[in-house]
């Protein structure tokens, strides 16, 4: 099986888990992603999928500093970045560098 390298380019080649995905912690202010997968224990994925972080919804991270603004669902969100390690996105359209 060959392994492509992460779509994202704010990921280090070597960083990502699954190579075709990237955390949510590492997509640059102002990128559109998809989220494509929750991988964080069964609560706290049923509570970000209340939040709006479900698979296949579009988000907009706004900021980027110690804890991530994003724009889900018409609403902005604030997550640890920490807990965005979690949500893994492939990017919709043109995607921003991490600083």
């Amino acid at each position: 099986m060959v392994s492509l390298p992460c779509p994202v380019p704010a990921c280090r080649p070597d960083s990502c888990r699954i190579p075709s995905l990237c955390p949510l912690s590492r997509v640059g202010a102002g990128s559109t992603v998809a989220v494509k997968q929750l991988t964080s224990t069964p609560e706290i994925n049923q509570r970000l999928r209340e939040m709006g972080f479900g698979e296949e919804q579009r988000v907009r991270v706004i900021t980027l500093q110690s804890n991530l603004l994003c724009q889900v669902c018409n609403s902005r969100l604030g997550l640890s970045a920490r807990l965005a390690e979690h949500i893994l996105v492939e990017p919709v359209g043109s995607v921003r560098l991490a600083a």
